[in-house]
């Protein structure tokens, strides 16, 4: 009992403290407020890169938070944003569905989120000249929306992100540098769909990278999505391992 006890506190302990550079901040999206977290700074430096963060489709979560210290650790200024604000949280799959789903229909109430994090991230101390936005499945989708509307970031990195877009929208020239890190078998993004998207890069004149990852499917990143390459969506070491990587190479480049 007393061993259990003490099991308990251990990881506490630990828990609490993998996230001890980053504090919550909140703001608001007219009435519906909005709770992210930012990493700890005494002192705002305005010379520092920052890194905004878009979580998957379950909203904010620890993979999340553990992308935001880990980078913050590396020195950057990180912020993790609350795309669908307190209260609203999904508490399974279904809803995560229904309301990532609600986003990517009114795209321009995602981007307007994307923003109002953004706004976050400059206020907490971040260079507004020298920012990039990274997220993951549903939050890699967002990513790639910053760029396509041209937020003024340096670039963004999509990890299993989706890549489709609305083909009755305008391919504007695209800015920001782009990285997709995409696995090679996942069956959540058509041929078609990689190929329109390919396609959208080129005519907008983008500087883009997409990198395919042997033997990976959904959520690659995800320590919790299982090893059951199967169900369409599950961890791979490998693949996140060198996914991260390249992310940091691409902060060093634009940055």
């Amino acid at each position: 009992m007393k061993s259990s006890k003490l099991l308990t506190i251990v990881f506490l302990i630990f828990f609490s403290s993998s996230f001890a550079q980053l504090k919550p901040v909140d703001y608001a999206d007219g009435e519906q407020k909005l709770s992210g977290f930012a990493s700890k700074e005494k002192v705002p430096l305005k010379s520092k890169a920052g890194v905004l963060i878009l979580p998957a489709w379950m909203g904010i979560d620890d993979h999340a938070k553990e992308t935001a210290t880990d980078l913050s650790k590396l020195g950057y200024q990180t912020f993790v944003a609350d795309i669908y604000g307190v209260g609203n949280k999904p508490t399974n799959y279904t809803e995560a569905g229904q309301k990532a789903g609600y986003y990517k229909k009114n795209i321009g109430e995602y981007q307007k989120r994307i923003q109002l994090a953004l706004d976050q991230l400059i206020k907490q101390g971040a260079n507004p000249d020298k920012i990039v936005v990274i997220g993951y499945c549903f939050g890699g989708t967002g990513a790639i929306e910053a760029a396509r509307t041209n937020m003024k970031i340096k670039g963004i990195v999509s990890f299993h992100g989706g890549l489709s877009r609305d083909e009755t929208r305008t391919i504007e020239t695209i800015a920001p540098k782009i990285l997709v890190c995409h696995g090679a078998d996942d069956p959540y993004e058509s041929e078609a769909e990689i190929k329109a998207f390919q396609n959208e890069m080129r005519t907008s004149k983008a500087d883009w990278e997409m990198i395919y990852y042997a033997n990976a499917v959904h959520s690659f990143t995800d320590k919790n999505a299982g090893n059951d390459n199967s169900k369409g969506a599950a961890y791979n070491e490998k693949a996140e391992k060198r996914s991260w990587k390249a992310m940091l190479q691409f902060l060093k480049e634009v940055l």
